[in-house]
């Protein structure tokens, strides 16, 4: 393999290069002078067998095979530069993506708890939505990662399940109205679903014995757990919220459950990792942390029926 790759200096050389077309500015980057920036580039060309330069005078342009080529080194550099982050000396940044609902209706507060706490490790937050979570480890620049999922993630990932997810309807407190709510009242109001599949409320509809009497092709379809709860807080119809993410806002009262059932979907919310990884030691001190500041399921005075899903 070291006989077919070029040298990795006139590699780097070129990626730089190839971000300004300019020889001089790569040679500012590298520490190194004009002369040796040509010579590596063009070193580089006789290797390949190709121009990845076209010089009109002073002025550079990459050709198609240049532009290509330094797309593709840029992402390779990109890689390496992240593998090595963990172990500079002083590095302490663990970088974390999870889902954007999430993000907002619980695991944002409980960070800012983290970095509070004694020995706590810094965290590069990014909250991403996802129509179904998932995270690569090989291509994407994070440490560890908060999923919702059924706990099989893959062989090369260790996973540690911090909660479950229980499905439940919500609307507005004005909406909710008097008397007890059933199939055939919630066929008359309007439905929000948070994904354009409305797979939460079959799965709530199935587990709680209703399949088939209430019609799902009809309603408001968005993109998110969290747009359908601000639809339903904004009174646009019932939507299904996702019971740990929900409660407090159904406790401090802008949200109301017109049913008093909830439904565990067999799905929960994963901190997850990759196996053998140098930042191992921090991940498991977050997900303790994460463990102990779990969202309340419980809704004080509700009377609240988990049901799992057959």
């Amino acid at each position: 393999m070291a006989d077919r790759l070029p040298p990795l200096y006139a590699l780097r050389a070129f990626e730089v290069a190839a971000r300004s077309c300019s020889f001089t500015r790569a040679a500012d980057e590298l520490a190194l002078t004009q002369s040796a920036i040509s010579r590596h580039i063009r070193s580089l060309e006789s290797h390949l067998g190709c121009r990845l330069f076209e010089r009109n005078g002073p002025r550079l342009r990459l050709t198609d095979v240049g532009q290509q080529l330094a797309r593709q080194l840029n992402a390779g550099f990109s890689l390496i530069e992240q593998a090595c982050q963990p172990f500079h000396e002083g590095a302490r940044q663990l970088r974390l993506k999870a889902p954007s609902t999430l993000t907002m209706h619980w695991l944002l507060a409980c960070l800012e708890r983290f970095r509070q706490a004694p020995e706590s490790i810094a965290v590069q937050l990014a909250s991403v939505w996802m129509d179904q979570d998932h995270v690569d480890f090989s291509s994407e620049p994070y440490d560890c990662a908060v999923l919702l999922g059924n706990g099989q993630f893959g062989e090369q990932v260790e996973c540690r399940k911090l909660f479950e997810e229980w499905l439940i309807p919500i609307c507005a407190p004005s909406l909710l109205g008097d008397g007890s709510w059933d199939a055939s009242r919630l066929a008359r109001v309007a439905l929000v679903h948070p994904s354009a599949d409305r797979r939460d409320w079959k799965r709530w509809l199935q587990g709680s014995g209703l399949s088939g009497q209430v019609e799902l092709d009809r309603g408001i379809c968005f993109d998110t757990l969290d747009q359908g709860m601000g639809a339903a807080m904004a009174g646009h119809g019932v939507s299904i919220g996702d019971l740990a993410l929900v409660a407090g806002h159904v406790r401090d009262g802008r949200l109301a459950l017109p049913f008093r059932q909830a439904v565990a979907t067999g799905d929960g919310y994963y901190l997850v990792w990759p196996r053998g990884s140098a930042w191992e030691q921090g991940v498991g001190r977050l997900g303790d942390f994460l463990m102990t500041h779990r969202p309340m399921l419980a809704l004080p005075g509700m009377d609240v029926i988990p049901r799992h899903l057959a």
